[in-house]
């Protein structure tokens, strides 16, 4: 979310120079002392959010809220996992805090128990407080770190494609709630949005479409819609395609392979651009390229990172996270391709309003669309 920049107005007064206070040197340094802890907490954290990764990826959450509490061997047996590995992370969650120590089984086991807080956020895949597969990003970039080190040495990147399947399916999953349960409501709420995605048989462009959750949700909250999603990663294509199928849409939605910068089909009513403007190597060149294929009367829309309008230091843990994201994931994406912007994550507002002129717009606008997890919705003005 963003956060707030004070301002301040300057004064024509010529101060008294006998009464002026010091120069305000800002934050203290921080001692190495400092710095250690902090270092240690982040180590901390990163092998906590990696355990995530573990209990998500091994069904070990899941059984958990299916059967209630269990021991490491009765975990084992469900999960067809082997039981030493369960004990110390069943352990090493009750650590954590997130499971719940309940007593022991006949033979002397301790059991562990999910609470209900835990499994929501956890198992919950409809809930908008599902978060288990945000530490798959952190899996994926972690699977590439000789790639990015090289990357970082040369200039080059690392690919969506490489990042693979935990990178998909994290940002599909974490997502998907957002997007089926909440977005249709947030466009209904603007008047003008609406209005636009209502008319008669309107096309809609969903550009980035990833794993077609977002493609999804416009068809369901617009039937008498044509929606087309596009994106460059084969992988995603098909991932878009089945989720569509086993949703009941396969009929009504489409999915494309192909890179939006290349469009030449035009009249659509509006076309989105999903948290995914800031890891094109070329956004100038797309939006151009979906302003063409919109019609003057159509809506072009992006929703990308709530950072901050400038650079704060230090930041929030939001601005924080950005960072890590793109450090690790998002800028060597978008530097796979050359030429390259090389955006990252932090893409502030100022930097979204350039590529929008260049690509002939005349400037963007916010949408009163607030609260939408971690995103921000522009609306790009002929």
């Amino acid at each position: 979310m963003a956060t707030d920049t004070a301002t301040f107005e300057k004064t024509t007064t010529t101060p008294d120079v006998d009464n002026v206070d010091a120069p305000d040197s800002g934050p203290a340094e921080p001692t190495a002392d400092e710095v250690a802890e902090r270092v240690f907490a982040a180590t901390v954290a990163g092998y906590e959010a990696l355990s995530v990764y573990v209990g998500d990826r091994l069904g070990w959450y899941s059984a958990l809220k299916d059967r209630g509490p269990a021991t490491a061997s009765e975990l084992a047996g469900l999960t067809a996992t082997h039981e030493r590995y369960a004990r110390e992370w069943l352990e090493q969650q009750s650590v954590m805090g997130i499971l719940r120590l309940d007593g022991y089984s006949s033979s002397g086991q301790q059991r562990f128990a999910l609470p209900s807080g835990a499994a929501e956020a956890l198992t919950d895949t409809d809930s908008l407080a599902y978060l288990a597969p945000l530490p798959r990003m952190l899996a994926a970039s972690g699977s590439q770190l000789p790639e990015i080190l090289d990357a970082y040495r040369h200039g080059d990147g690392v690919s969506w494609e490489e990042f693979g399947a935990d990178a998909r399916d994290s940002q599909a999953d974490i997502n998907k709630p957002w997007f089926l349960h909440a977005l249709p409501d947030a466009l209904r709420g603007v008047e003008e949005v609406d209005a636009v995605l209502r008319r008669p048989g309107a096309r809609i462009l969903d550009v980035g479409c990833g794993g077609g959750w977002s493609t999804i949700a416009l068809a369901t909250a617009y039937p008498s819609a044509e929606v087309l999603g596009v994106d460059v990663d084969p992988a995603s294509v098909e991932m878009a395609r089945s989720n569509a199928a086993s949703s009941g849409l396969g009929d009504r939605v489409q999915f494309r392979l192909a890179d939006a910068a290349s469009l030449t089909a035009g009249g659509y009513d509006a076309a989105f651009a999903f948290e995914c403007v800031h890891d094109m190597s070329r956004p100038v060149d797309v939006l151009a390229a979906v302003r063409r294929a919109v019609r003057d009367d159509g809506l072009v829309i992006v929703m990308d990172e709530r950072v901050a309008d400038e650079l704060t230091a230090p930041g929030d843990e939001i601005e924080r996270w950005m960072y890590g994201v793109s450090l690790f994931i998002c800028l060597p994406d978008g530097m796979s391709s050359t030429p390259s912007a090389g955006t990252g994550t932090v893409m502030r507002r100022s930097t979204l309003q350039r590529y929008a002129q260049e690509a002939g717009f005349s400037g963007l606008d916010v949408l009163p669309i607030e609260d939408f997890s971690f995103f921000r919705f522009y609306s790009l003005q002929r």
